[in-house]
């Protein structure tokens, strides 16, 4: 096993086996724990997949199994700032494919992609739940509605700053 990633982070280590060991023995452990380790390591590279592994004597295809399946996981480090553009009917009726696009232009990125300076990353969603405000984007907790491409400009900058 590659410990890279594991050797630099060994105090997120201590709390990642802290949950490990509070979820271990109780029914459905996988969830949680796989959530803090996302939540310590911002994703969950192979090293901390294979670690959970072995902590819950289970397969590293069962790890990779739910990662892959949940939209929540992430496999690939993600921005400071992660931007989902809502492609739902609602959203996309109303033009989010432009937004998209927009997005895509003034970051230069595809939809996936991390930003080489891990400032931004750009993903297509699903619905976000605001069809009301259609088209929708969210940047980390921040939901920005009634959208068009020209707006995206002003509040990448708004990021770009902090």
């Amino acid at each position: 096993m590659t410990a890279t990633i594991l050797q630099e982070n060994k105090e997120k280590l201590t709390d990642l086996q802290k949950t490990i060991n509070e979820f271990k023995d109780k029914e459905g452990p996988l969830m949680p724990i796989m959530h803090k380790a996302q939540e310590l390591f911002g994703y969950l590279p192979v090293e901390v997949q294979e670690y959970i592994a072995e902590a819950l004597d289970i397969p590293l295809t069962d790890i990779y199994g739910v990662a892959t399946f949940y939209s929540q996981f992430t496999l690939k480090p993600q921005g400071k700032y992660t931007i989902g553009v809502c492609m739902g009917t609602a959203c996309y009726v109303k033009g989010s494919q432009a937004v998209l696009d927009e997005l895509a232009n003034v970051l230069n990125l595809k939809p996936g992609e991390t930003s080489e300076d891990f400032n931004f990353t750009l993903n297509a969603t699903r619905c976000l739940g605001a069809c009301g405000l259609a088209p929708v984007i969210m940047i980390n907790d921040d939901v920005y509605g009634r959208l068009v491409p020209s707006d995206i400009k002003g509040i990448i900058d708004k990021y770009r700053v902090k």
